[in-house]
């Protein structure tokens, strides 16, 4: 059975990053993986919720100074 596109692409991956790490104690390795710090939630899904926050905020304090 051939290997489809994405297989390739995650066969390719895997051999690379494998290839990085040959020749590396367990220490260095695990030690680099706990340096790369990965937030849970991307940069834009965080300035959508910061808008939505203090953009009714924003709003709403707007609000009550003009139209009491």
């Amino acid at each position: 059975m051939a290997q489809t596109l994405e297989q390739r692409r995650r066969n390719a991956k895997f051999a690379k990053e494998q290839d990085a790490r040959r020749g590396k104690s367990e220490t260095e390795i695990k030690k680099r993986s706990k340096d790369q710090f990965k937030s849970p939630i991307s940069p834009f899904w965080l300035g959508i919720l910061a808008f939505v926050v203090f953009g009714g905020l924003v709003f709403e304090v707007l609000s009550r100074i003009f139209f009491r």
